[in-house]
C-alpha cells in the first residue's frame, strides 16, 4: 500500500483551496487533512493534526504565510512548508526561504510540477522552480538592496501610483506617522533619499512591478 502524505492546504480563496483539494485528490498518495483560512489556523491546525506538508500562501488575512512558516518550523521541525503564491519578487520570496520554507512554487505551476513538489518537500529535499532559484542566485550576487516587508510593498506601490501620505494612510488603515516611518525604512533599505528614486530603484531591483 502507497504510504500517503498528509497535506494542509492553507489559502484564503476558497476556490483555490478547493481547487487545490480536487487536484491532490486525484494522486493516490496525497491526503489533504485540512483546508485554513488564515496564517494563524495554520498554525494551530499543524500543532493538533501533525501534516507532513503544508501547502502555505503568503498573503492571509490575521497571519501571513512568512509568520505562520516561522511559528510551525519552531514548533514542528518535522512538518515541511511548500508555499504556493501567486508572488515572486524578492521581499516575498526571501523571508520565506529564510525562515524554514521548504520549498517556494508560484500558482502557475503545472500541476505534475506541484505534485513532484509535495512529494519533495514531504521528503524534506529543497523545492524551487528554475525562475526562483535563477532569482536567488543573482540576488547573493547582488545582496546589496535589503528586503522590504510586505507592508513597505504597499506602501511603495500606492506611492508608485502617486498617492500622498495622506490617502496611503487612509486606504492601508494607518497614520500618516506610521506612512512616514515606512517610508523612511523604504529610503533606508534601498540607499534612496526621495519617493520617485524608491519606486525607480524598486522597478529596477523587480522589487516593484509596472502595472502591479
Amino acid at each position: 500500500m502507497t504510504e500517503r502524505t498528509r497535506v494542509l492546504i492553507a489559502d484564503d480563496h476558497p476556490v483555490v483551496r478547493a481547487g487545490l483539494r480536487d487536484m491532490l485528490s486525484t494522486q493516490a498518495d496525497f491526503d489533504v487533512v485540512a483546508e485554513v483560512v488564515n496564517g494563524a489556523e495554520a498554525v494551530t491546525l499543524t500543532t493538533r493534526l501533525q501534516p507532513d506538508v503544508v501547502l502555505m500562501d503568503l498573503r492571509m488575512p490575521e497571519m501571513d504565510g512568512v509568520q505562520a512558516t516561522a511559528q510551525i518550523k519552531a514548533q514542528h521541525q518535522d512538518v515541511q512548508i511548500l508555499v504556493l503564491t501567486t508572488y515572486d519578487s524578492d521581499s516575498d520570496i526571501l523571508p520565506a526561504v529564510e525562515v524554514g520554507a521548504t520549498g517556494y512554487l508560484l500558482k502557475d505551476a503545472p500541476r505534475e510540477e506541484l505534485f513532484q513538489a509535495i512529494r519533495a518537500a514531504a521528503q524534506g529535499k529543497p523545492v524551487l522552480t528554475s525562475s526562483i532559484t535563477a532569482r536567488l542566485m543573482e540576488r547573493m550576487r547582488n545582496p546589496a538592496v535589503e528586503a522590504l516587508t510586505s507592508r513597505e510593498i504597499d506602501v511603495l506601490k500606492l506611492v508608485a501610483k502617486g498617492a500622498h501620505n495622506k490617502q496611503i494612510a487612509s486606504q492601508l488603515y494607518i497614520t500618516e506617522a506610521t506612512v512616514k516611518s515606512h517610508l523612511i525604512r523604504i529610503y533606508g533599505k534601498l540607499g534612496v533619499d526621495d519617493r520617485t528614486a524608491a519606486v525607480t530603484k524598486a522597478l529596477e531591483q523587480d522589487i516593484l512591478r509596472l502595472g502591479s
